[in-house]
Parts: structure tokens; sequence; C-alpha cells
């Protein structure tokens, strides 16, 4: 069966991009067809500067979030990255396959890390070398797919990369994976601003819908979205983003082609009332599950418990193979008494 693992970070509260890009595709497709992993990778929430009691609070959020989009623990394995030794004791033995110079070409480094500046801040070298644990965490479970929005794809790239290169080696260690991206709604864009990704780190909060936002909240943020110059609605990407990020959000909540709602149109106010209906229907059972799961937080602690017992059983094997592979003595055993 085709192994499948992807991550969420918990940088933020989970957006309708999201669930659109990721989340529902996970629990509706994902779980079902394959051996799936599902991960909260709070480690990478360290790179930048952060609170650690919101990074917690996030962590937990996120997993409950997941569970609320339809995750099933009897199909798939959820855990958090934390949880399972074997994510940081692979990332260290891939750094010292991985080069200086692909850590520097990685475009989210490039972009994090000139943000970073601009502020005035220091760049943490987690932030450059981030993406090596990001290998660790696929390569760790002989993952044959990767679901990931378009920009993440350089990232599984730099992990085939280094799953091939350790094999030729020290032999043949790793799953060399793939990418791949949802065709519908793979990256929904910012509402105030409809050429930038819907990322659930931006502080432009009123460009983005939170999966936890009220209904009202909802329809305001939508209704204030920004759109374009003239008054048809067309479906043009490239043209008109902001009438395009609306169709593509209400194609994606309700099933249809963009293009083709689209005629269906003589406003953009229609458009984006509909759009906001749409979107609240969508997200209605999720948040009513997730109240239901936040009344019974040992669930979640229980199916996180689970979920990396079963997670470092998967994980260790291949590690210990990678640490003897690159040369490292195994532990010695204890002496029989």
């Amino acid at each position: 069966m085709t192994r499948v693992f992807s991550g969420i970070k918990p940088t933020g509260h989970l957006t309708l991009g999201n669930y659109l890009g990721a989340m529902r595709q996970w629990a509706a497709v994902d779980q079902h067809r394959s051996d799936a992993l599902f991960c909260v990778v709070d480690l990478h929430a360290l790179t930048v500067d952060h609170d650690p009691a919101r990074v917690r609070r996030l962590s937990r959020q996120a997993a409950t979030l997941l569970l609320a989009a339809g995750l099933d623990p009897e199909l798939c394995t959820l855990f958090v990255q934390s949880h399972v030794d074997e994510h940081a004791r692979l990332s260290y033995v891939l750094e010292c396959v991985a080069t200086d110079g692909e850590m520097r070409r990685m475009i989210q480094y490039r972009e994090k890390a000139a943000r970073e500046r601009e502020r005035g801040g220091s760049v943490r070298l987690s932030l450059l070398t981030y993406p090596v644990l990001m290998a660790a965490d696929i390569l760790a479970y002989g993952a044959d797919e990767v679901p990931v929005g378009d920009d993440q794809a350089q990232h599984v790239e730099l992990t085939r990369d280094l799953a091939v290169r350790f094999n030729q080696r020290y032999g043949g260690t790793f799953v060399v994976p793939r990418a791949t991206v949802p065709k519908v709604a793979a990256r929904v864009m910012n509402l105030q601003d409809p050429t930038s990704k819907m990322g659930k780190s931006d502080d432009s909060g009123p460009g983005i819908v939170y999966l936890l936002d009220e209904p009202e909240v909802v329809r305001k943020k939508v209704a204030r979205a920004v759109t374009d110059s003239g008054r048809d609605v067309v479906y043009d990407r490239e043209g008109r983003p902001g009438v395009a990020n609306l169709l593509e959000v209400l194609a994606a909540c309700t099933g249809g082609e963009p293009g083709a709602l689209a005629g269906a149109y003589g406003s953009y106010g229609q458009l984006k009332k509909d759009t906001a209906e749409a979107v609240v229907e969508v997200l209605r059972p999720v948040r009513a599950r997730h109240r239901e799961l936040c009344a019974d937080p040992g669930f979640v602690e229980g199916v996180l418990r689970a979920g990396a017992e079963k997670a470092r059983a998967m994980a260790r094997p291949r590690v210990d193979a990678a640490y003897r592979a690159i040369g490292l003595l195994p532990p010695v055993p204890n002496a029989a008494r």
C-alpha cells in the first residue's frame, strides 16, 4: 500500500487555505487510499522568534482541528513531531549529506530571512536547515507520496535529492518520495492581497478566513475582499486575481469550476455573498466537531499518544539503519545480569 506523509506547522491559527488546500483532501481521500501519517510539525515552529506557550496551544489546536476536519485515528496515524525522537535523530545525519549551497537556494529561506533582517532581527540557523528536518520527517517513514502546496514542492525535491545521494553513497536505505499537489484550491490567496498566499502566519487578519471564525466574521471578510477594476465577473488568474480567487474558493466549496461559475454572476456583490455562504457551510461541521473535541481533551491526548507510539515504531528501524549505513556504531547492549 502507498504510504503518505504530510504535516502542518503550528505557527498560527489554521485557515481556509489549509483546509481547502490540504486537510480536506487528507480526510476525504488520502487516509482511505493509503497508509497515511499526518503530523503537527511543532519543531518547525521554533525556527523564528516565538512564544513557547503559544506554540503549545496552537499545536494542540491544530491536532484537534485535524480530527475535526475528518481525520480518523482508526484509518491514519496522527501525532506531534516532537513526540517522536527519530525526526531529530535523522535530521542531523541528513545535514551531513546536504550542502550549504542547497540550503541557501531554498526560496522560503531567502524570503523569510529577508523579512527577519528587514525587521532588524537575527536569522536563526534552524531557519536555514529546517528543510533537512522536513526531509527527515518524510524519509523516516518511507513515504511514497507527500501531499503539499505548490510552495513546498521545492522542499520535496530536496528530500528526493538527499535520499538518492544517501542511497548512492551509503547503500539503499530510503524510499525516494514524490510530491502530489492538489489540482483545485492548492493555494488559496489572501482576500486583501490576492497575489499572496492565505498564510496562517500572516499578520493581515482581514484577508484571512480562519477555521474557527464565527459565520458573521467570515461574511464580513469575504464582503470586504479586494476585487479588481471593472464590473464584469470573469475568471482570469493573471489579469483579475481578486475575482479569480473568489471564484476558486467558491468552486472548491461547491465542487464547481471557476470558469463556469463566472458566467452565472453579473456583479461582484452576489459573487461575494454566495462565496461567503459557501465558506460558512463548508466550515460549519468542522467548527461543530471542534467544539465537541474541546469538551473531551482526554480523547485528543489519547489519539496523539497512540499516534506517537505507532509512528515511533515505524520510524526507528529505518533511522537505525541510516545510522549504521553512515558509519555510526550501534548502541552497546546492557550486560546481562
